[in-house]
């Protein structure tokens, strides 16, 4: 009879772990492929044809369409540049500059990856309307308080993500992350 417990104990941690191993994946989303600068990360092959089948179960469970190879790269951050999570009760500068792009949008989304509700309508800003400083940097305020400037509006409520998508970049064409500039998110303060 001891075999076939141990049989049995066997199957049932490998279902245990397989199952959550998988549940965690896809919940995860990308768990390959990442590269990182700063507080921001990207999936090289997340819109690619051949991206791990992890990734795919996550877009097909998401409903989400990332960029394809060769459209652009998105970068996504839930957290500042000390590491801290990024909260709606807080008030962050991201300054800087972007790596070379045809355009690029900066959007704020909820903890359930929704476009960030808010009083002012305004979910993300592009690289075309927003006012640059004489060296070609710019400086966002991300609150929920009223900003002079760039702002972008969050709600005061719960934790946000930022997405930094870049269209048309040389990242996606064999440039390399090392040699680009990737803004900083500096928390300023705290309610």
């Amino acid at each position: 009879m001891r075999p076939l417990t141990d049989i049995a104990i066997a199957i049932a941690i490998a279902a245990v772990v397989g199952l959550t191993s998988a549940w965690f994946a896809i919940e995860r989303g990308y768990i390959f492929g990442a590269v990182s600068s700063g507080e921001w990360t990207a999936w090289l092959s997340a819109g690619a044809s051949d991206a791990d089948p992890y990734a795919m179960a996550h877009l097909a469970r998401t409903g989400e369409v990332p960029l394809g190879a060769g459209e652009g790269l998105a970068f996504n951050t839930a957290v500042d540049h000390d590491g801290e999570p990024l909260t709606g009760g807080c008030t962050y500068r991201i300054v800087g500059q972007t790596p070379a792009a045809r355009l690029w949008t900066l959007t704020a989304y909820d903890a359930e990856g929704r476009l960030m509700a808010n009083p002012a309508q305004r979910s993300g800003f592009h690289s075309r309307e927003i006012v640059r400083r004489p060296d070609g940097s710019f400086d966002i305020a991300v609150s929920s308080d009223v900003q002079s400037g760039n702002w972008l509006p969050v709600d005061p409520s719960g934790d946000f993500t930022l997405t930094l998508r870049l269209y048309d970049t040389p990242l996606t064409t064999g440039g390399t992350l090392v040699d680009s500039d990737m803004p900083a998110i500096r928390r300023e303060a705290c309610r």
